[in-house]
């Protein structure tokens, strides 16, 4: 049975999407067979794998709605061993859609009893919210990451995510489990990264990963590629990160 890993953050622009394609990909590329479901409505995790689907195919949309299994949702991406479910505007509709389905936060936990065998992980982007596609996400998923921008206003909001977490484990998902937290665009030359990262550390303890995310112009530039920095530029020092992030993630397992 495949490991379900979370990606999330309520505040948007952490590197949430970046590190769930990114860590997908050097995981795939170990060898493992990786699904990625994009479930954001931006779709930009799909988009970073070259995943572009046509009116009349099947997303993670269709999959949540009850109209297309997600067997019929996946696609293979540019990435070996890596197949993506992809999203698109509709999910944005979701939520809505959603609302007088029964057991509506566990929608997606349903679908995926169909394939999580034949995956070793399957990785969630989720939205930069704490809504009922999150929810989702989360009542599916074994753990979670949690990228954290090196800034003072990362830590504004983390006790609402943390809180979140303790009531779907509380009513939804009682084995959910922090599976990492990741400090991203991490800039060493200003002390506030570094009391950021301290605080962050004191919060965490050892759940921090060693590995971090430093700002790099490579990793911004890939998605527009359509690919992972792997296959776009892996002698960067984002590659480099995102390669060690890998080993360190697969050590722990």
């Amino acid at each position: 049975m495949g490991k379900i890993i979370s990606v999330t953050n309520q505040k948007g622009g952490v590197g949430k999407t970046t590190t769930c394609v990114n860590l997908a990909s050097y995981v795939a590329n170990s060898g493992k067979k990786v699904l990625l479901i994009d479930m954001d409505p931006q779709g930009n995790a799909c988009s970073s794998f070259g995943v572009e689907i046509e009116k009349g195919q099947a997303s993670v949309y269709e999959v949540l709605i009850g109209e297309a299994t997600i067997k019929q949702a996946s696609y293979p991406s540019v990435q070996k061993n890596l197949d993506v479910v992809p999203s698109n505007v509709d999910l944005s509709g979701a939520e809505v859609d959603l609302v007088y389905v029964e057991n509506r936060e566990k929608v997606l936990k349903e679908a995926l009893k169909e394939i999580e065998d034949a995956y070793d992980f399957i990785f969630i982007d989720c939205p930069p919210s704490l809504g009922l596609l999150t929810v989702n996400a989360l009542t599916a998923t074994n753990t979670i990451i949690i990228p954290i921008q090196c800034e003072y206003f990362a830590l504004v909001g983390l006790g609402q995510l943390m809180n979140t977490v303790r009531l779907i484990k509380k009513h939804l998902n009682p084995d959910i489990e922090i599976e990492g937290v990741l400090l991203t665009m991490k800039d060493n030359r200003s002390n506030l990264v570094s009391q950021v990262s301290e605080e962050i550390k004191k919060y965490f303890g050892t759940k921090v990963y060693n590995t971090y995310i430093p700002r790099n112009v490579r990793l911004a530039e890939s998605p527009s590629h359509g690919k992972p920095i792997l296959l776009y530029d892996n002698k960067s020092k984002g590659a480099f990160a995102y390669k060690s992030l890998a080993e360190e993630f697969l050590s722990k397992q």
